[in-house]
């Protein structure tokens, strides 16, 4: 069994990691691809940028009930966005090798960090641990359209995949906002969402009276 102290500092030590990575990312997108432009559609602020965030916090919380929110958090939107962006990973394939590797590096750590909470004990696997984490998921979502709103370049940021100026453009829900509308097509995306990480909070429950 891991000692609690290495179980703690593993994710942080994951968050450093994933900062170092995008310092590279921006940099070079903005030194390299951009001239020195910067394009807010890579501002990292997506749901798959989240976990990079949250673990430079967790020192912060320690024994504290909400280190348990944030670690719940990122093994179930973590697990979801991380495969999720593997399985379509248009998002960061095509514009530099090394661009192409980070994103794929980065969404291996996700999962990897999911797993490893979940494996040391660190999530609630209670059905209201992930209710617990909603409020924490709506909040990014206030923050991701307040960026979309503000960025420079008029609907260029397009933080969670949900701009106001353009249908979504994430597979499926694209075609459902082109059919509802952009603001019906982003609910029911960010609907879909949030069943996505409960069902990936039920499949834990299960291992859980499985095999623990």
């Amino acid at each position: 069994m891991l000692p609690e102290r290495y179980a703690e500092r593993i994710p942080f030590a994951c968050g450093l990691l994933l900062a170092a990575g995008e310092c590279y990312k921006q940099w070079f997108l903005y030194t390299i691809v951009g001239q020195g432009h910067y394009d807010w559609w890579y501002f990292p602020f997506q749901l798959c940028s989240l976990p990079m965030y949250l673990c430079l916090l967790l020192p912060l919380f320690r024994g504290k009930p909400a280190r348990r929110v944030l670690c719940t958090f990122m093994q179930d939107f973590g697990l979801l966005g991380g495969v999720a962006a593997l399985l379509v990973p248009d998002g960061f394939l095509g514009v530099h090798w090394s661009l192409s590797l980070h994103g794929v590096l980065w969404h291996v750590t996700l999962i990897f960090l999911a797993v490893f909470l979940w494996l040391t004990g660190q999530t609630d696997r209670s059905l209201s641990g992930y209710v617990r984490t909603l409020p924490l998921f709506f909040l990014c979502c206030a923050i991701a359209t307040a960026i979309n709103l503000l960025a420079p370049g008029q609907g260029r940021a397009d933080m969670f995949y949900i701009s106001p100026y353009y249908p979504i453009t994430q597979p499926v829900f694209h075609e459902i906002a082109l059919w509802a509308g952009i603001l019906p097509g982003n609910l029911i995306y960010l609907a879909s969402v949030c069943l996505g990480g409960f069902l990936v909070h039920l499949a834990f429950r299960r291992l859980d009276q499985k095999y623990f």
